[in-house]
């Protein structure tokens, strides 16, 4: 964590209750969590640990049962629905497990439409999608449709789209899990990179164990709860310094 680093997500006792009656299911059982702008952050856990669940409560798709959300300085409990929508789509850019791209759109045009969303259309737009797809390496593909790209291509399009707009979080949901061995390590490079931004956090659901040199920071959840916390970087660092 850098002297500039703040916090941009806080999440404060989120419960999220899923069900009712027989059927009721308290996925999440309180958890509190901050992010912080140029950290690239990774939550691990196992399956139905609420990883999934706590994203999309991060990314204002679902709403917390109880507890408080706040997003670049705004509490989300007192937005109605298309308030918290209009706070997804300035703050917040998501990458998916599955690429989501438009089979019928170029990179670019995918990535313009994230930019659509957020109310930016024309020559604008198209600059600003080629400046992203740019950032990802992917300067040279603006034209390219998704069936003539690779698994490693489709997701650093994914990720343009994310950063479309100069979102201030990113939320990736397990965006290794689809790729081999050398487009995994690409796109994790890719994303701390992202995360170096001191306007931006980046936070990303992982299951492989070979991201784990790109975190700043890692957090365990387990059983709907936050189970550890830690900062491999800083304990690296503070290891050279008693060393030397």
């Amino acid at each position: 964590m850098t002297t500039e680093s703040k916090v941009i997500v806080e999440a404060e006792g989120i419960v999220k209750v899923l069900g009712a009656g027989a059927s009721e299911n308290k996925v999440l059982k309180g958890v509190d969590l901050q992010l912080h702008t140029g950290e690239l952050t990774l939550m691990m856990g196992p399956s139905g640990s609420g990883k999934t669940t706590l994203l999309s409560i991060l990314g204002c798709i679902l709403s917390p049962t109880q507890g408080r959300l706040t997003i670049g300085g705004l509490q989300t409990h007192t937005m109605n629905k298309e308030q918290l929508a209009k706070l997804r789509r300035k703050h917040v850019g998501f990458v998916f497990q599955s690429y989501n791209l438009v089979p019928t759109l170029s990179a670019v045009e995918n990535v313009m439409l994230a930019l659509d969303l957020r109310d930016l259309n024309g020559p604008d737009a198209y600059d600003q999608a080629a400046d992203a797809l740019e950032a990802v390496g992917l300067g040279h593909r603006i034209k390219a449709m998704p069936s003539k790209m690779s698994g490693g291509e489709k997701q650093r399009v994914s990720i343009a789209r994310a950063l479309a707009g100069s979102p201030s979080v990113i939320l990736a949901d397990e965006p290794t899990a689809a790729l081999d061995a050398k487009n995994g390590l690409a796109v994790m490079e890719l994303l701390a990179k992202v995360a170096q931004d001191t306007r931006r956090a980046v936070l990303a659901v992982t299951h492989d164990h070979r991201t784990l040199p790109y975190a700043d920071r890692i957090i365990t959840i387990d059983d709907g709860r936050i189970a550890g916390s830690e900062r491999p970087k800083l304990t690296e660092k503070a290891v050279e310094m008693a060393a030397h």
